[in-house]
């Protein structure tokens, strides 16, 4: 039997996932592909989250966090450690992220701390962004992790002639 990949499930994926249609054509096309991904690759993987997604989600407009939670609860949540907060604060000490990024460098932490293959979001801004990724590896490396895989649902979207 093959292990399957896994993948830790950011706030903004899940927020994607269940919002309203969008009338923004860009968000709408990311709102479709999540739900493309959603619906036809996410079984490819082991899902995992964390606290912190739960309580990301949680928040705002009750119909919205409910749906947003909903779609959270067959995830495995992933805990907040000792060695994921050590590794949160040294993205931030260094730099990777700005301090105002808390939540996003916890994330980040979480994935790595645990082993995870790919960190999916639609986070530009702190987490999936071309200068703060490799920084993001090489403070991993320092503490002798592997950096997890970051990338929206389009770029794990996989070869749609094995589905």
């Amino acid at each position: 039997m093959v292990n399957k990949k896994t993948v830790y499930v950011e706030t903004s994926v899940v927020s994607y996932l269940t919002a309203r249609p969008s009338n923004d054509l860009l968000v709408a096309a990311w709102q479709k592909i999540t739900v493309d991904w959603w619906d036809i690759q996410r079984n490819r993987f082991d899902l995992y989250t964390s606290g912190i997604t739960i309580d990301e989600a949680g928040r705002g407009n009750s119909e919205a966090a409910s749906r947003r939670l909903e779609t959270l609860s067959d995830i495995s949540i992933l805990p907040v450690t000792e060695a994921v907060a050590e590794l949160s604060k040294a993205f931030l000490e260094k730099k990777a992220l700005p301090a105002k990024a808390l939540n996003d460098s916890l994330h980040v932490a979480v994935s790595a701390v645990h082993g995870i293959d790919y960190l999916l979001t639609w986070n530009f801004r702190h987490i999936d962004n071309a200068e703060i990724k490799p920084v993001i590896r090489r403070i991993c490396t320092m503490y002798e992790y592997t950096s997890p895989e970051i990338c929206t649902p389009q770029e794990l979207m996989g070869d749609f002639k094995d589905v």
